[in-house]
């Protein structure tokens, strides 16, 4: 191993351990996903586009390193498409816990990176489903994935196309408001976890869990993705939420299988959200 390698790997190392911290989880498995998963092979050749958000920061750099800080890397200038802000992603995926032998279905994949860190979680027996609309993405999604045999890339819609039965759907773009087919693809038990952006002013990380009683809502940290292509635009709305409101929020009913009551905090499509928690 030549010292640059070695000093990479301790890099590495060194950045699995504040994703463990950012996530919040107390499953070891978290910070050897984030170590064994190399960032490089998913972002492309270099020079990198870095994006660092908090300090409001952009740089053109072929250092390796830098991917190991927690920045952003575009993939897709034009399009504003980037591979994610780590910390977030380690936040999300601790929130959602996934565990050995279950279903993730990945909307908005890009090239794979954070569906790579998902499969080795739900190692052994697990699936990941990984949903990209992006033909050009797809495809790479589908060469940087070609060592794990668990995961499928999957070119396409994930609001149009059917989602597998899922123990967990973890949604990288901006959301109006889910489709209910999405809460019914949901196993018991099963977490979506998607950038709830239903108004200029509201953009919150939400994740939604299937109960015996209904869907529970609860809000996470603020977040920002660009649109989801099927979902990430107003059709049909009865009531947008304010940031108030919004954060009011403690379950979510499809429609067809609850109608709108004097609770609801928005009601977008398909579904509506309610102030009412989900009965034990």
């Amino acid at each position: 191993m030549t010292a640059e390698n070695a000093d990479l790997e301790k890099i590495r190392s060194d950045f699995a351990r504040g994703m463990m911290l950012a996530s919040g989880s107390d499953d070891p498995r978290l910070e050897r996903a984030f170590e064994l998963v190399p960032r490089e092979l998913f972002v492309g050749a270099p020079p990198w586009r870095v994006i660092d958000v908090r300090n409001s920061a952009e740089e053109t750099t072929a250092d390796p390193r830098r991917l190991y800080d927690n920045v952003l890397i575009a993939l897709d200038e034009e399009k504003g498409i980037n591979n994610g802000e780590p910390a977030l992603h380690a936040a999300w995926i601790g929130a959602v816990a996934p565990k050995p032998g279950e279903t993730v279905s990945h909307v908005g994949a890009g090239t794979g990176y954070y569906s790579a860190i998902l499969g080795v979680l739900v190692l052994p027996d697990g699936a990941v489903h990984a949903f990209e609309i992006e033909p050009a993405l797809a495809e790479r999604a589908r060469r940087n994935l070609a060592a794990f045999p668990d995961i499928e890339v999957v070119k396409g819609d994930a609001t149009a196309l059917p989602l597998p039965a899922s123990d967990i759907i973890y949604v990288n773009a901006g959301v109006v408001a889910p489709p209910a087919a999405w809460l019914r693809a949901l196993e018991p038990g099963g977490r979506l976890i998607f950038p709830w952006r239903p108004t200029h002013e509201v953009a919150l990380s939400l994740l939604v869990t299937r109960r015996k009683g209904g869907f529970e809502a609860k809000q996470l940290m603020p977040s920002w993705f660009i649109p989801c292509v099927g979902a990430g635009r107003v059709e049909r709305t009865a009531k947008l939420p304010g940031r108030e409101e919004a954060g009011r929020t403690r379950s979510v009913w499809p429609i067809e299988d609850k109608e709108p009551d004097a609770t609801a905090t928005a009601i977008i499509g398909e579904v509506w959200f309610s102030s009412e928690p989900v009965a034990a």
